[in-house]
């Protein structure tokens, strides 16, 4: 047993003096392993360890961002945008608000009818499932499930909603 742990070890030795990388020279920004480039250039040994360079190509010109039109009017340009008018900015708050009570109200239908159908845990039985109680099992799971993620919907609909500006009648209406 010894001896063939032993030679293993040798045998992974071996091929690691064989992987072992040709001493690697720095050139500013640029790295070769030829001696002779190295030299007439300058270059400067790199030790300490292996090194990957990945060559990079030159960025698509299309996939580069474009720059910014010259701003050509008087005001000066902020980082945080254009300019949203008071009753620009209320029209949206408005719409948004709209947006969330109604999407509030189909979840909380969604939300009625899966409740109905879990039936607190015992939904009723579907043909397939008498005969195999695991499908059933896996299914009242799974409503368990999505009753679950329903009100953690209606939760996060409400957060929405109590983050927008008061409505304009002043109360809220979920």
């Amino acid at each position: 047993m010894k001896q063939v742990l032993l030679t293993v070890a040798l045998l992974a030795m071996g091929t690691l003096q064989c992987a072992a990388q040709e001493p690697i020279y720095r050139c500013g920004n640029e790295y070769t392993n030829t001696k002779p480039d190295a030299r007439a250039k300058g270059c400067k040994l790199v030790e300490g360890g292996n090194i990957t360079v990945v060559q990079g190509g030159l960025p698509n010109k299309s996939a580069a961002p474009k720059a910014p039109p010259a701003n050509t009017s008087s005001t000066p340009a902020t980082s945080t945008g254009p300019k949203v008018t008071l009753n620009e900015q209320k029209t949206r708050d408005t719409d948004t608000r709209m947006i969330l009570q109604s999407e509030l109200k189909k979840a909380i239908a969604r939300q009625d009818d899966l409740k109905k159908e879990y039936n607190n845990g015992e939904p009723e039985k579907r043909g397939e499932e008498t005969r195999n109680y695991q499908k059933y099992l896996d299914r009242v799971a799974e409503l368990k499930a999505n009753v679950a993620r329903t009100e953690s919907d209606i939760a996060g609909i409400k957060r929405e909603l109590d983050r927008l500006p008061a409505a304009p009648g002043g109360s809220s209406n979920y």
